[in-house]
């Protein structure tokens, strides 16, 4: 009996191995990229979104209408190219992808330096302080706000929209941006959005508007509070 439980234990063993082993076939040839890592490196605009839609069509990876929008289809067709052009399997559009594809992608989202500089600032006074990942968010808020038809759509019209940034009411966005702010800025531009497409952030230690309180909180990073409205 205790041999014929000893051989049972082997076979196991024995199978287990080769799971894992047919499991993990191509490993180093698909990458799975970071939760935080922009879809296109050059900014996920819609403007760059669509070249690369329109592209893939053309090519017949992309099946279905061209909209601005990244989502699993894209991905999806992104990633059928790069394994059939002996690309890293990532999904995400950087110069070698770029390139492969034959088009030429808008940096930054067309924003001028003093756009982005007056997004920096705003990131320093509303989160400096905060862990690099809430600094992105708030820069991806103001950014969102832009692409949305019920804010202005410039930067500056977001943020010295009146009473939206306390920062602006209280001076502070003239403050000097340090490196993290100015990264965290550019980050944002380039595509990281940490809160999936929010509109508004607070503080709960600190807010006192009740209608900002009656917002769905979609996530917590840092001392502040995300949602979309």
């Amino acid at each position: 009996m205790r041999k014929v439980k000893i051989l049972c234990l082997i076979l196991a063993l024995i199978f287990c191995g080769v799971a894992l082993a047919v499991n993990t076939v191509g490993y180093e040839q698909t990458v799975v990229p970071s939760v935080y890592t922009a879809n296109i490196t050059k900014g996920d605009t819609a403007a760059n979104i669509k070249a690369v839609q329109t592209r893939l069509k053309n090519l017949g990876y992309y099946k279905i209408a061209v909209d601005g929008i990244w989502g699993p289809k894209t991905l999806a067709a992104v990633r059928n190219f790069q394994r059939d052009y002996g690309l890293v399997v990532d999904g995400i559009v950087g110069p070698k992808t770029e390139k492969a594809l034959g088009i030429t992608l808008t940096s930054s989202g067309g924003y001028s330096n003093s756009d982005v500089n007056l997004l920096a600032r705003c990131v320093y006074a509303e989160a400096r302080g905060e862990p690099y990942t809430g600094q992105v968010a708030i820069a991806a808020v103001v950014l969102n706000r832009v692409r949305s038809s019920k804010f202005p759509n410039t930067i500056s019209g977001v943020i010295y929209q009146s009473g939206a940034f306390t920062c602006v009411s209280d001076g502070q966005i003239n403050y000097a941006p340090d490196t993290s702010a100015k990264n965290a800025a550019q980050d944002a531009i380039n595509g990281w959005d940490p809160t999936g497409g929010c509109l508004y952030y607070y503080n709960p230690a600190t807010a006192t508007s009740k209608w900002i309180w009656s917002l769905k909180v979609t996530v917590k990073i840092g001392r502040h509070n995300f949602a979309k409205g």
